[in-house]
């Protein structure tokens, strides 16, 4: 009788748990966020996110598309962090971060998040190598043999690694754009957002990114948003969300 009710109390405890658990691996929510530029209640402002709701499980690859001045940018920025909401909750890893302070914020995008942008935006006067640990740099300690032999496995990977000591005036966009990426990925982070990412590159080049993004995203857990006009992109996401009037259909 003993062993039946332990086996109950266990089963019952792990159902109890279960929405708990459900919750816990939700990677990022968005809730009812709003967002706007200007005064409000003036003529001047202009919405651009209403009441925006959003789930990201881990390692999902999703796309967000739509015109040039739709929010897409918008949205990104908030989920970043790089912009907060006017109204809304951003919870991250089951953490409310719409709370954190400026210092904070900037130490969770450090940690957790991953940026590409459709400019690399690569330290001109930094080699290839320099570049991606530069991100290392501000949790203040010195880098360790661990984080040099990690980045020399992600440089190895995208297929760049002969030009590691090439400054980014030496190297051509799409290698640029691959620095970018191992630039990203550095710190592990959760999530990678990625703004555009094959805008400023050729069809051949653009089609090798894309499939570097997607590998990576696998290979390595990590889960990726990005905001495209790249049809060839977005349809090899996981999911695929049009952004109207606001919000995402």
């Amino acid at each position: 009788m003993k062993s039946q009710c332990s086996q109950w109390f266990l089963l019952t405890q792990s159902s109890r748990r279960s929405p708990r658990e459900t919750r816990r691996q939700m990677l990022l929510q968005l809730q009812n966020i709003s967002k706007g530029y200007g005064q409000p209640g003036t003529h001047n402002y202009r919405p651009v996110l209403n009441k925006l709701n959003l789930e990201l499980n881990p390692g999902e690859k999703v796309a967000v598309v739509g015109p040039s001045g739709c929010g897409k940018t918008t949205l990104l920025n908030v989920m970043g962090s790089l912009d907060l909401p006017d109204e809304g909750q951003i919870n991250f890893d089951g953490k409310d971060i719409t709370g954190y302070s400026k210092t904070g914020l900037a130490a969770f995008r450090n940690q957790q998040l991953g940026f590409v942008f459709q400019l690399h935006h690569l330290m001109p006067q930094l080699t290839l190598w320099e570049n991606v640990l530069l991100p290392l740099l501000p949790q203040g300690n010195k880098i360790s043999k661990e984080e040099k032999a990690w980045a020399e496995y992600l440089i190895q990977k995208v297929g760049i690694w002969e030009q590691r000591d090439q400054k980014p005036s030496q190297m051509s966009g799409g290698e640029c754009q691959r620095t970018a990426v191992v630039r990203a990925l550095i710190n592990k982070p959760k999530l990678v957002l990625a703004d555009e990412p094959t805008g400023a590159l050729d069809e051949d080049n653009a089609a090798a990114l894309t499939e570097l993004l997607i590998k990576l995203s696998s290979d390595e857990g990590v889960t990726l948003v990005t905001v495209t006009h790249s049809t060839a992109l977005a349809e090899q996401m996981d999911k695929q969300y049009i952004m109207k009037n606001g919000q995402l259909l």
